[in-house]
């Protein structure tokens, strides 16, 4: 989708987005500060989202008693864009009972911000807890760990009953509920899920219940899964009733008409009672799965995404010395190539782990022969165009203006065709483990046409999309031929695009809406252009980082 063409005037850039998708957010906490006398803390978490630079309560979870480590089977549910940075506070009180989590200061145990970017792109992400005014609240740390759940995403419906548990109470039944846990590489136990108390039941019908395949068993159908029940206590000391042990694989014979079941086992009554059976039995009455890949199963797949910025320093610029030019350098006010540069990198840095960035330039003539280049480094190292984060690719281009002499023509083809040529190396790896932006920041209409529409149609076999943004006042109309919203880019010699990867906007049309808009309108299709490239290679994502 384009921009409307409006001038002067704030406009919503782009049509409403769709959300992407809907991400799981569990979370756990240790070494929370003990602030009851006579018993631990009773913590919960409420989860907020910075709205218009306000903090919104968006979820709490439900209180834990007495536990300083508390593991939270809330499940927080946020909508996820890509195209935006999504701030995320958790805070984490102390709960009294019938009034609820209060919010006063003896009540906080600590709070951790970060963005929804971060924790989908790291997939799990551990911090310490704050206090007020950036005091260390003790040693407490906060985990949470992000799955993607989306429609019938990648998600698998399981129903679970038991049969004859062990009686635990001693004027009634026991109140039975189970928990599954996920064994990981390093012997770690995730808590997948936990059901609801069936009270007073030895023989207990479990809600049905949807978990992601991911948090399930990481990809892996092998991988050890363990489910535990317990009766439940009101005082947080619940009983052990039993345990076993299963696969994902081995829960897949409960498709169809099947069930599968296993011995609840107390591992201390087996060694103590010679005639121990078990402690009642678990059936998994029915497992029903959906596959379908997207773009976050790429992203927590461990799929990053490489950044590149190409910025045009033709003569049509203006000498960068006179304020009137297009890479004039207001100390108060950053230039139009600044506030496109900064609006979209900041998205990508999320989801780049090593927050590298290549920065080119072309259609100057650079230093030491002044001969003119079409894709020179911008801090003048051929042999790592690199820059630290986005900070790093700014002062490469504040320090790089003085040193060349701005010329020309406005040639794109040479710097789409080198970004290609790391992708086509990429794609021989046969894996979704790197995917290229390059955004291409311009004053003017490309003057080789026909090369640039060559390059774009062999980059649509590739891992990568184009960005190409249009600085200053200059008619950008010859442009919309290579964004294929409106009919299909050729190449030359007539030979289409195997998928539309270039999306164009000129930036006059966002100088008065909010700085975030253009990033929302340019990556809007990313996500799309990701997910119909790994489905056309057949490239499943990679196994999720443990």
């Amino acid at each position: 989708p384009r921009a409307p063409a409006s001038v002067g005037t704030a406009p919503e850039p782009c049509p409403q987005l769709a959300v992407l998708s809907k991400v799981e957010l569990r979370v756990s906490c240790k070494h929370l500060l003990d602030r009851d006398t006579l018993n631990k803390s009773d913590p919960c978490v409420l989860l907020l989202m910075q709205t218009q630079g306000q903090w919104m309560e968006v979820d709490r979870s439900e209180v834990i008693k007495s536990n300083l480590n508390p593991v939270f089977a809330k499940i927080f549910t946020v909508d996820y864009y890509f195209e935006e940075v999504q701030k995320l506070r958790f805070e984490v009180y102390d709960s009294h009972g019938h009034a609820g989590v209060g919010t006063h200061d003896d009540d906080f145990l600590g709070g951790m911000e970060c963005t929804v970017g971060q924790i989908v792109a790291q997939k799990r992400v551990t911090k310490p807890l704050f206090l007020k005014y950036g005091k260390f609240a003790g040693k407490s740390t906060i985990t949470i760990i992000s799955e993607e759940i989306s429609g019938n995403n990648g998600y698998v419906e399981l129903s679970f009953r038991a049969k004859k548990l062990d009686d635990k109470d001693l004027f009634s039944k026991s109140d039975p509920f189970l928990e599954i846990y996920r064994i990981d590489d390093d012997r770690s136990e995730q808590l997948v899920y936990r059901t609801e108390v069936v009270k007073n039941n030895l023989s207990p019908v479990w809600e049905p219940f949807k978990v992601s395949l991911n948090s399930l068993c990481s990809c892996e159908e092998k991988r050890k899964l363990r489910g535990v029940v317990w009766d439940y206590d009101s005082r947080g000391k619940h009983d052990f009733i039993g345990e076993f042990f299963t696969t994902f694989e081995e829960m897949q014979k409960a498709m169809g008409e099947n069930k599968v079941q296993w011995d609840c086992m107390n591992p201390k009554y087996k060694i103590k009672k010679r005639n121990y059976k078990n402690s009642g039995v678990v059936v998994l009455l029915d497992l029903k799965i959906h596959r379908v890949y997207s773009f976050l199963d790429y992203i927590m797949g461990g799929c990053q995404i490489h950044f590149t910025v190409a910025i045009d320093f033709t003569a049509s610029n203006g000498d960068p010395r006179n304020s009137c030019s297009l890479h004039y350098i207001n100390p108060y006010q950053p230039n139009e190539y600044l506030k496109a540069l900064v609006a979209v990198g900041e998205i990508c840095q999320d989801y780049d782990s090593d927050k590298k960035f290549s920065a080119l330039g072309f259609g100057a003539r650079i230093p030491p022969k002044y001969e003119v280049s079409h894709d020179f480094a911008i801090n003048f190292n051929p042999d790592n165009d690199e820059c630290e984060g986005i900070q790093g690719v700014v002062e490469s281009y504040q320090s790089c203006l003085p040193k060349i002499q701005l010329y020309g023509p406005t040639n794109v083809a040479p710097i789409i065709s080198k970004v290609a040529r790391v992708a086509a190396d990429e794609e021989q790896t046969k894996e979704a483990s790197q995917y290229f932006i390059l955004l291409i920041l311009t004053d003017g209409v490309v003057t080789d046409m026909a090369d640039t529409r060559e390059a774009i149609v062999r980059a649509s076999y590739l891992p990568m999309s184009i960005i190409i943004v249009g600085v200053g006042n200059a008619d950008f109309t010859d442009m919309q031929i290579l964004d294929g919203d409106d009919g299909v880019l050729r190449s030359p010699k007539g030979e289409p695009v195997l998928r539309d990867i270039v999306q164009f906007v000129p930036f006059r049309e966002f100088k008065n809406a909010s700085p975030t808009a253009l990033a929302k309108c340019v990556l809007a299709e990313v996500p799309k252009q990701v997910v119909e490239y790994y489905s056309y290679k057949a490239f499943p994502p990679r196994c999720p980082r443990p």
